[in-house]
């Protein structure tokens, strides 16, 4: 049976004809042994068809399918036109090698073409591979370098999909720099209060807080220039006006040693330094919620934000965390304690970082680590959610969040909680229902809209018929419906009719009537037609009285 082998490559599709294999032997070593030796090889394997890929666009795409294990309509109109066809009701003569089965499974249900995928093929396209620009006398090996080049790159950014709004690292990154910013915060803190208490150790008592200490000893400077008109200001950093005057008071009767002004002025920097840094430690809070609100919803609708950003860090990302296990989950954060426990066959930790939850912290002792395996469990759905799912939602999260609230009552109290199956289905319902809410609300919107344009459009096309003269003494636009308009007009024609009527009370009855029937269309047609200025139509009477008056 003729062998037949198809090679990707970043170029084209090349179909090769495995003619000589009894030269070269059948076993899968001495294929290897012959591979390297292009002469001998080049005996055993001949060059069939070759097709070159139109574009660049066109390779990646050819790439993705069959990465996918999917057969392109121009693979196989190629395999169709250069493979030999077997005769009506007879079963082919030849097998195609290929190197993803998965394709290979592909091509024979679709075509029919028997397909091999095995050693013995892939050390034969192997050698096609290393030999493949000597096959091809007008494809040098810079270009088919450069083609690979090209589509490994254009190929890692669409399996990448990269999405700025998803990026897990900034969140690693964010909580890194969060939790040493907490470190460097605390210990600097100490210092400007070790610092400050040399020259005033009572505020010490009186203020607890690092920030607001901080603040005090850069508004203070010297204790003794406090007074009593200091206590205003002090009570709004403060925030208690009897804890400013117990500050004025204390100060007077300080125990403490005076500083230098150079001392004094490095404490008040120092006390700078550390405000800045905590007020950039509550932006860099801010930023890291938004983001776990981007990245990843649900987790951090269900365990919060911060906790949910240390289990992602400590996993190394989202989609590594959404693959753990809701055991492995648990115990996050906890390996140390996991293998101690292991060599010395003691009890494994119950939880790592979920611990900081306060789900574990609201359970009793003796259901502290059922509560944890609960919420591992939750917390490994809701990160399979955000990783895998494309609509960006917080229902999951939430309905998950309440099953947690459940089982914390069912363990206090004895209430029995929903099955996850209703409470998953009212997550789904709910997610409908708000994006069907979102639809109509843009509909709305998009009909508002159209209306206010109507209105406009109308409130235009009346400013217009507004504008144009429609009065005669004073010249001025008078805004009315069409009757009144068609009323003005025959007030005006009334008296140069009868003008026309005494000028012609001489004439005949047959020469009266024929101005009559004109003035008549006159009418019609001044009545279909826009509204005219009165001394336009004045003109044009005088006009036919003089023609009158010629005629007579």
């Amino acid at each position: 049976m003729a062998l037949y082998l198809l090679f990707e490559s970043a170029s084209g599709y090349g179909l090769f004809h495995a003619y000589g294999v009894d030269e070269i032997g059948q076993s899968v070593d001495a294929v290897r042994s012959s591979v390297l030796d292009l002469d001998r090889f080049g005996k055993a394997v001949k060059l069939t068809a070759f097709t070159p890929f139109s574009s660049a666009v066109d390779a990646l795409n050819q790439c993705n399918a069959i990465s996918e294990g999917i057969m392109t309509d121009e693979l196989r109109s190629f395999l169709e036109l250069n493979l030999p066809k077997p005769k009506e009701g007879k079963k082919a003569k030849y097998s195609l090698g290929v190197v993803e089965p998965k394709v290979g499974s592909h091509i024979s249900e679709v075509t029919g073409i028997p397909c091999q995928s095995n050693e013995f093929v892939q050390e034969l396209l192997r050698g096609v591979r290393l030999h493949f620009d000597r096959f091809i006398n007008e494809l040098k090996k810079s270009d088919l370098e450069k083609a690979q080049l090209g589509l490994g790159h254009s190929y890692s950014r669409a399996k990448v999909k990269f999405n700025v709004n998803r990026v897990d690292n900034m969140v690693i990154q964010a909580i890194f720099l969060l939790d040493t910013l907490d470190k460097d915060i605390n210990s600097f803190s100490m210092r400007v209060r070790e610092w400050f208490s040399w020259h005033f150790p009572e505020l010490v008592k009186i203020v607890n807080d690092n920030y607001l200490y901080a603040k005090l000893a850069k508004f203070i400077v010297n204790k003794s220039d406090l007074a009593e008109k200091d206590i205003p200001a002090l009570a709004d950093i403060v925030g208690d006006e009897d804890k400013a005057k117990e500050i004025v008071e204390a100060a007077k009767a300080s125990m403490g040693q005076d500083l230098s002004a150079v001392d004094l002025i490095n404490v008040q920097q120092f006390a700078q330094r550390v405000m800045n840094l905590s007020e950039y430690r509550k932006n860099l809070y801010e930023y890291l919620v938004t983001k776990m609100n981007d990245i990843a919803p649900n987790l951090t609708s269900l365990i919060g934000e911060v906790v949910g950003a240390r289990l992602i860090s400590h996993a190394g990302s989202l989609s590594n965390l959404a693959k753990c296990p809701a055991s492995t989950l648990q115990i996050l954060g906890a390996e140390k304690a996991l293998f101690r426990a292991l060599k010395t066959r003691g009890n494994t930790p119950k939880y790592g970082l979920i611990f900081h939850s306060s789900f574990i912290g609201r359970a009793s002792t003796k259901n502290k680590g059922r509560m944890a395996r609960y919420l591992a469990n939750k917390c490994s759905i809701a990160s399979r959610i955000d990783c895998y799912s494309e609509a960006s939602t917080s229902v999951f999260g939430q309905k998950l969040r309440e099953q947690v609230e459940e089982r914390l009552d069912f363990y206090d109290k004895g209430v029995a909680p929903r099955k996850n199956l209703d409470v998953m289905k009212a997550a789904i319902e709910s997610m409908v229902d708000g994006t069907s809410k979102d639809d109509n609300e843009k509909a709305d919107a998009s009909a508002k809209k159209s209306k206010k344009k109507k209105s406009k459009a109308e409130a235009d096309g009346d400013a217009m018929d507004l504008d144009k003269p429609s009065n005669v003494a004073d010249e001025e636009a008078e805004p009315g419906t069409e009757k009144k308009k068609k009323k003005k007009k025959h007030k005006l024609e009334e008296p140069q009719e009868q003008e026309n009527g005494a000028a012609h009370a001489n004439g005949d009855a047959e020469e009266n009537g024929t101005p009559k029937k004109k003035k008549k269309k006159n009418r019609e047609v001044s009545e279909e037609a826009e509204p005219k200025t009165a001394t336009e139509g004045k003109k044009k009477k005088k006009k036919k009285s003089k023609a009158g008056d010629d005629d007579e």
